[in-house]
């Protein structure tokens, strides 16, 4: 089977933070129509201005946050890979705190190192959930074991000499 590879790291940033800002601008405006929706006075006309009111103004920030994240985070993955020399989940971990920890920067050392916390165990939880479900699909795309000629390896009690208790010969019966 071939080894997935990712971009490589300049256009994987470009790429991650193109990513990220299309899925804020996506959600943020979802969450934005609904928030927009249920703020607006009574009436539906008002009701579906209030919502696209809500997407125009706060979706392109929150799409901007998003690209934020997602640049700093790739930008600090691809120099974790040039410097440790190897693409494994620690990466991802440690960017993830790394990112957490230098958005909040501005914000004082206690929510830094919060952030930071909170960004590498999300990162750590991610990494996990997608190495067990790797773990748990593998034994799909398992080789078969080759066919064998020997009956006994099929299951076949009657010529292994093993009842079908698996002791010797099988149990005598009672009258």
């Amino acid at each position: 089977m071939e080894e997935y590879s990712r971009e490589p790291c300049p256009w994987r940033i470009v790429d991650d933070c193109g990513g990220a800002f299309a899925m804020g601008c996506i959600g943020g405006g979802v969450f934005q129509a609904i928030k927009g929706f249920r703020n607006a006075p009574s009436g539906m006309n008002r009701r579906f201005l209030g919502s696209l009111s809500a997407i125009k103004t706060r979706s392109p920030i929150i799409a901007g946050n998003f690209a934020v994240w997602g640049g700093m985070f790739s930008t600090i993955d691809c120099t974790l890979v040039h410097i440790r020399k190897k693409e494994d989940p620690w990466n991802s971990i440690i960017s993830g705190a790394a990112t957490g920890g230098i958005l909040a920067a501005r914000n004082g050392f206690g929510a830094m190192a919060g952030s930071a916390i909170i960004g590498g165990m999300l990162l750590a939880l991610i990494e996990g959930v997608g190495i067990l479900f790797t773990r748990l699909s593998a034994d799909q795309f398992r080789n078969p074991l080759p066919p064998t000629e020997d009956p006994a390896a099929l299951g076949d009690p009657s010529t292994s000499g093993s009842g079908p208790f698996g002791f010797g010969q099988p149990p005598q019966q009672y009258q």
